[in-house]
């Protein structure tokens, strides 16, 4: 068994717990036999051990914040070559805002799908993170006219997601129709009490039919038109 400390820094280094324990012992043995003479030594060694507490919880106390900027520069490094591969697929794209991310953000992630050549991107709100907890995100419908200012692209709601909660999707819904979505994502589910994920959210097929009409009044009713996407056999 390699326990005899020859190299001590190397053990420390190396993490070797076995040569640093037998290390510390020989070291604690030698002060102890040589008494009263090495006081002042003695004394160093405790003031910088006090200073190295100090500084070890001064890292410490930084390094959550450190975590959290390489994290976030992974993400950022990582989500832009994804967003890029995606756009060299050339296949149409949903791309949904982050629920953290800002109207310039959501955009400049749009940016990096179409710097490959790829156009066919749909922009959808589902929602972002506020201190509200009633829901569970906040739907920013205001986001809605903001990106069809700012951009060609069609821009898609999804109430599903952004209220998290099923009695609410049809209203959010209309209210997406109103202000000028070009589309409308809901999630729907025959039990939404056996669904594996989202139950909570997920309409049963007669709510669906209900909103579906619902929309189609409100849509007459602001000059537009629903298109459901269903094709007849």
């Amino acid at each position: 068994v390699n326990w005899i400390p020859t190299n001590p820094i190397q053990a420390m280094v190396t993490a070797n717990m076995l040569q640093i324990i037998i290390f510390s012992i020989i070291i604690g043995i030698g002060l102890l036999a040589l008494g009263n003479k090495v006081n002042g030594l003695i004394n160093m060694i405790n003031e910088g051990s006090s200073l190295m507490i100090k500084i070890t919880e001064f890292v410490m106390k930084l390094a959550p914040y450190g975590i959290l900027a390489l994290i976030a520069n992974m993400i950022g490094t990582l989500g832009s070559n994804i967003l890029k591969e995606v756009g060299r697929s050339g296949m149409p794209v949903l791309l949904k805002r982050g629920m953290m991310a800002s109207i310039e953000e959501f955009l400049l992630a749009a940016e990096h799908i179409m710097s490959q050549g790829n156009d066919q991107i749909i922009l959808c709100e589902r929602g972002i993170r506020t201190f509200e907890t009633s829901t569970r995100n906040t739907l920013d419908l205001s986001a809605v006219p903001m990106l069809k200012s700012l951009t060609h692209l069609p821009v898609c709601v999804d109430p599903s997601h952004g209220t998290g909660i099923r009695w609410m999707v049809p209203e959010m819904a209309k209210a997406a129709l109103a202000v000028g979505a070009d589309a409308i994502q809901v999630e729907v589910h025959y039990k939404p009490e056996e669904a594996l994920c989202d139950g909570q959210q997920s309409l049963y097929p007669e709510d669906f039919a209900n909103m579906m009409s619902s929309l189609t009044k409100i849509a007459s009713a602001v000059g537009r038109k629903i298109h459901t996407g269903m094709v007849e056999a």
